[in-house]
């Protein structure tokens, strides 16, 4: 489909300015809000600095900019949803909702939200098929349910061009410290720079992984898709299953002096641990045409050669 304007909600962030540059690249003028300064000034962008819960900054930008297309990534991430429920309640649902219904009164479409397999809580099986049901026990997973629950009843109901993507582990070089899984770009540099490192996490902990720029494209792929492609209420996404033990291995394989220990913490061990092993995302591939491009090397390649 033909998008020619689009909000980025979280725009500024790690993900969100890597999707605004590829927009950006296709001629799609880009209107990034975020409550954080850009990391590099982009002369071009129209950046609008400001919290997802200010409804009446939001509804003035739907009034004076008219974007096309919401891509919303803005939210607390689940350490810090851990450490402060009530906010994350507040950010994550209650402020994606309004969120929505403001793009629904500006006739603003697709709304794609950025999802979890955090959603569907510990007691699933290794390889999970999208249709298990969602029971998250973490706060971060129950408010990314919420607003997806709250989206497809929009879809269903009034028409809302609502369209999810439940993301698995994703492996950045530039993941935050309130991310549960900053440590694999921490484990990366150690290695890099022979310093030793403890995973927060057992060897044998791990899940369901995509690297960022897998994401990045998925997104992009995802919004410009037809409407009618989109025939689920949401979509898993996956690319490979690695561990902890597996990561520590290979970095030491590349750099013999490296030296990893694991000293498990709380939330980070249990809740990696009891996510899936494999994502079956058979709805992404045959809808939409998802597919992944980054294996666990093509990963490792990737944050050695940006990490610094």
């Amino acid at each position: 489909m033909t998008v020619r304007s689009v909000l980025i909600t979280g725009g500024n962030g790690n993900l969100g300015h890597l999707l605004a540059d590829r927009f950006e690249n296709m001629g799609i003028r880009v209107i990034s809000y975020d409550i954080v300064e850009p990391q590099r000034p982009v002369p071009s962008r129209n950046i609008i600095l400001g919290d997802i819960r200010d409804t009446d900054k939001l509804r003035t930008i739907f009034e004076n900019e008219r974007p096309e297309a919401v891509v919303h990534l803005a939210g607390l991430l689940s350490g810090s949803s851990e450490a402060d429920p009530m906010a994350a309640w507040e950010i994550n649902a209650t402020a994606s909702v309004k969120l929505m219904q403001m793009a629904e009164a500006h006739n603003v479409g697709p709304f794609v939200f950025s999802s979890t397999v955090a959603s569907y809580g510990p007691e699933v099986p290794a390889e999970l098929p999208a249709e298990t049901p969602q029971w998250p026990q973490n706060v971060y997973g129950a408010t990314k349910i919420a607003t997806e629950r709250m989206g497809n009843w929009m879809k269903t109901k009034r028409g809302f061009d609502f369209r999810c993507l439940r993301f698995p582990m994703v492996i950045s070089p530039f993941a935050p410290p309130g991310a549960v899984t900053a440590y694999l770009g921490h484990a990366c540099l150690a290695a890099k720079s022979g310093k030793p490192f403890a995973f927060p996490v057992k060897a044998e902990t791990g899940m369901s992984t995509l690297y960022l720029m897998d994401v990045v494209r998925s997104l992009e792929e995802f919004t410009l898709c037809e409407k009618s492609c989109v025939k689920q209420p949401a979509y898993n996404l996956h690319a490979y299953h690695f561990t902890a033990g597996m990561l520590a291995q290979t970095l030491e394989n590349r750099f013999p002096g490296a030296k990893f220990t694991f000293d498990p913490q709380e939330p980070a061990d249990s809740m990696i641990a009891n996510w899936p092993d494999i994502i079956q995302d058979t709805h992404a591939r045959e809808d939409w045409g998802w597919r992944h491009r980054y294996d666990f090397n093509d990963t490792i390649d990737a944050l050695l050669e940006t990490i610094n």
